[in-house]
């Protein structure tokens, strides 16, 4: 059996995303991370099945490993973890087209129940009873 590959979303970093030593600001790594992560709760039927809830995002963390530069190219990996609890991980790797690993993300998010204002308690089963479609979202599913 082959491993699975993980989500991907293409991005190509914009001059007014730079900072003044002339590579792509911190602050947008995490934004293309954010693109990623909502790409792939769009395209699993998460965004539109899940009405009265939201996946919240309750902490990030990155690794820089190279710059990025005006023209680059990068795919944005996003692949989700789901364990026992409330939270589950949605972790991304920012990959220059020629390889390059720029940055690792890892995120660690919620799915909100919007009128109680509080995170479910198997955000798992609640996507999966919502029709999203797991094996897209996580490689680690079926």
């Amino acid at each position: 059996m082959t491993e699975r590959e993980p989500f991907r979303t293409r991005i190509k970093v914009r001059h007014y995303e730079l900072d003044t030593l002339g590579h792509l600001n911190h602050a947008v790594y995490h934004s293309y991370g954010e693109v990623s992560r909502l790409e792939l709760l769009e395209q699993a039927g998460a965004l539109r099945s899940l009405e009265g809830f939201a996946a919240v995002l309750l902490e990030s963390h990155i690794v820089f490993r190279r710059e990025l530069r005006a023209g680059d190219e990068v795919d944005v990996t996003c692949d989700v973890k789901f364990g026992s609890g409330k939270t589950f991980s949605m972790d991304s790797n920012i990959v220059k087209v020629d390889g390059t690993l720029a940055a690792e993300i890892t995120c660690t998010l919620g799915l909100m129940d919007l009128e109680r204002r509080k995170l479910v308690a198997d955000p798992r089963g609640r996507l999966e009873a919502a029709g999203a479609d797991l094996r897209l979202m996580s490689t680690s599913e079926g």
